[in-house]
């Protein structure tokens, strides 16, 4: 396996990964996002602008392009990040490189009335689901004040004092002032590749490290929300806490704690007590999400509004279960056994192994951050899982939002 990490001639930093015998090249370009939006929403209008036509293709003709080479192509806007990747098939790389240059640098924003108009209808028919309007107060709630607390709802709130030159302005900024980062897998040869987003990537503004201007989020007290729908046959519950992020030392134990309560499906032991045992549940899971300033595990239940007592019930005892006793050693190696296979059904593919690179490199990590941290998994002790959740658990800082009819 060839892989080489180096730097374009504007700093940014890259990883090129050869894989053998596959039929399309894969690239994912992140920026890191530095500031908080000025008003929100602005991100996610940028992110869908940004392939919605340039000076030299209207949206059509670069729809039609993007059609006429077969390149996936992608925008996304995330708390720390834009992120661009494409597939295509190794031999149009170069011209998929152009296109992707062509998107960052010329891209005209014309649409921005109608791109406005579609995101309020999407937001409003993503709120219509019951579990998003729970997510959505929960994340209100748990980031309070804060650029991460930026939910659906915030941005509807804020959407109609947006205007295309604050949308400009943003993604200047981002381009001028970011850390970037770029990965590159498939067949092609390294030089091949090279050449191309040498002429065109590396010729963007210099990739920028050290002006991250947004502090982190504090949670210092219990929040309780809810939200009342009256055509609702079940209600949601999500309880969280705030936790550390990638890079900190507990991050290997959390990522444990989230597969033994939730998050390995059937055999989790939310699952097994809640919704087997209990009968409780329509769906119940624990995720662990994390950004570059803090980390956020919650615990998530759908179940019928008469129980929300005796579920809320069942949160606590699994809790302090796991904050009382240790876990057994085949426990805590089925859940290791776990993560590993996630991470590799989670790098089958070349863009998903380049996302995976430019995901930890944007925020400050080695490109092989993953392969780092699944060693670190693996000498994770039962008594460090019972630390760690003892001292993130806790009774009076976290963040309860039900749901209900």
């Amino acid at each position: 396996m060839i892989k080489e990490i180096s730097k374009l001639q504007n700093g940014i930093s890259y990883i090129y990964k050869k894989n053998e015998n596959t039929p399309r090249m894969a690239l994912c370009f992140n920026l890191s996002v530095n500031n908080a939006e000025k008003i929100p929403g602005i991100y996610s209008l940028v992110a869908r602008l940004l392939l919605q036509g340039t000076t030299n293709y209207n949206s059509e003709q670069l729809a039609n392009e993007f059609e006429k080479y077969a390149i996936d192509i992608s925008c996304n806007i995330f708390p720390n990040f834009l992120r661009f990747k494409f597939v295509c098939l190794n031999e149009d790389f170069s011209k998929a490189v152009e296109l992707l240059n062509e998107v960052m640098t010329n891209s005209t924003f014309e649409e921005f009335e109608k791109e406005k108009v579609k995101l309020i209808g999407e937001i409003n028919a993503e709120l219509d689901s019951p579990r998003a309007l729970t997510m959505d107060l929960y994340s209100r709630k748990m980031f309070e004040n804060h650029y991460y607390g930026t939910s659906l709802t915030v941005a509807l709130e804020n959407i109609d004092k947006i205007t295309k030159e604050d949308v400009i302005e943003a993604y200047q900024t981002i381009l001028k002032n970011s850390k970037k980062v770029l990965a590159i897998v498939g067949a092609n040869p390294k030089e091949e590749v090279l050449e191309p987003v040498r002429n065109t990537l590396g010729k963007l503004p210099e990739s920028v490290d050290g002006d991250f201007n947004i502090e982190p989020p504090v949670l210092n007290e219990t929040k309780y929300a809810e939200n009342i729908k009256s055509d609702l046959n079940q209600a949601h519950i999500i309880k969280g806490w705030q936790v550390p992020t990638y890079g900190e030392k507990d991050h290997p134990a959390l990522i444990l704690l989230n597969i033994l309560l939730g998050a390995c499906g059937l055999s989790s032991r939310l699952f097994l007590e809640l919704r087997d045992k209990k009968g409780l549940a329509y769906v119940v899971r624990s995720s662990y999400e994390t950004y570059k300033l803090a980390g956020n595990f919650m615990i998530y239940i759908a179940t019928e509004p008469k129980n929300i007592d005796v579920s809320l019930q069942g949160f606590n005892e699994e809790i302090n279960k796991i904050k009382t006793y240790p876990v057994s050693d085949k426990e805590l190696e089925d859940a290791k056994n776990n993560l590993v296979g996630k991470c590799a059904f989670l790098e089958e593919t070349n863009l998903q192994q380049a996302c995976s690179y430019c995901k930890y490199g944007v925020v400050g990590f080695d490109f092989d951050y993953i392969e780092k941290l699944q060693e670190l998994v693996q000498k994770v002790t039962p008594e460090q899982i019972l630390e760690c959740a003892k001292k993130y658990f806790t009774d009076d800082r976290y963040v309860l939002v039900v749901t209900k009819p």
